[in-house]
């Protein structure tokens, strides 16, 4: 039985990817794509979500959510992805018709409640949608099996000193959700750093179909400085774990967020269990980049 998933996001390239992967993965059953505003505005996250679909010819409601974080404004990266989040391809027309009519969080709701198996959320974008889906709809978490996200970190961030991007784009909404009381999996920026693909592989990838050639072609229009040193797929990693849990190593603990000073948007992991607090979240600390790229270049191949 494939596991029925639910994808929260903000496309962004490393989120395509990530997309394409679980989309064309035979485990995987992904019910609904969520779009919350991060990387671009909802607006352009939702348009790209739904051009996606068209590239990989798949019919999955999408459903657009929050285009602010629940506190301050929003302040996106199209410094790294771009204006629209992802140009540089030349995509299909949007698959319009699969825009829900109602707000991410009713459908986000609706499909939880209505699945006869619990679903796994896997967010790989700010947090706003879940937590707002929690503060509403708090019954929801009896038929969800476990969250498995990409987000926080465990030294330095990629957005603030100490923060990672998508809990530094809305601190209070991850605090929420790591507040949830629902098994988490936090696949961290730490990681990321080391889930590499090099030019040699990504000469390989532009041979697999169309997916292959957006994948190029998105990464030499805004990472074409880090063809040679190895470009992150930070996003893949969620996805990883869910079909191939055994590339990290992972422990058990306590993590909160700060929302105040410098640290804002930091995940606060207590490894070592200095802070006496019972675990609240498997917490991925290393993994195996050999096998890492092994996998996503497999993966990556099936996606045609």
């Amino acid at each position: 039985m494939k596991r029925p998933i639910i994808i929260d996001t903000d496309p962004g390239i490393d989120d395509a990817l990530a997309i394409a992967i679980a989309l064309f993965s035979n485990e995987l059953d992904v019910r609904l794509i969520s779009t919350v505003a991060g990387n671009v505005s909802i607006d352009k996250v939702t348009n790209n979500a739904l051009k996606l679909l068209a590239l990989f010819k798949k019919d999955i409601p999408v459903a657009m959510g929050a285009k602010e974080p629940l506190i301050e404004p929003l302040i996106d990266a199209s410094n790294v992805h771009g204006s629209s989040g992802m140009d540089g391809f030349d995509f299909p027309k949007p698959k319009i018709e699969l825009l829900c009519k109602n707000h991410a969080v009713l459908e986000l709701r609706d499909t939880i409640l209505n699945s006869k198996e619990k679903i796994t959320l896997v967010p790989i974008a700010p947090l706003t949608n879940i937590a707002l889906l929690f503060s509403m709809y708090p019954e929801v978490k009896d038929n969800i099996a476990e969250i498995v996200l990409m987000g926080g970190s465990l030294a330095r961030g990629n957005k603030g000193v100490l923060s990672e991007f998508n809990f530094a784009t809305d601190p209070e909404a991850a605090k929420m959700v790591f507040n949830s009381g629902l098994p988490i999996v936090m696949a961290t920026l730490d990681v990321g750093l080391k889930a590499l693909v090099y030019p040699e592989d990504m000469a390989k990838i532009d041979e697999f179909g169309e997916v292959g050639k957006m994948a190029n072609a998105l990464f030499k229009k805004y990472r074409g400085g880090s063809f040679n040193t190895g470009l992150k797929m930070y996003d893949s990693c969620a996805i990883a774990y869910l079909l191939k849990p055994e590339l990290f190593s992972v422990s058990e603990c306590f993590v909160d967020i700060e929302l105040n000073g410098y640290a804002r948007g930091a995940s606060v992991v207590d490894l070592k269990g200095y802070l006496k607090r019972e675990a609240n979240a498997k917490v991925c600390t290393d993994i195996d980049a050999n096998a890492f790229r092994e996998w996503f270049l497999n993966s990556l191949s099936k996606c045609i």
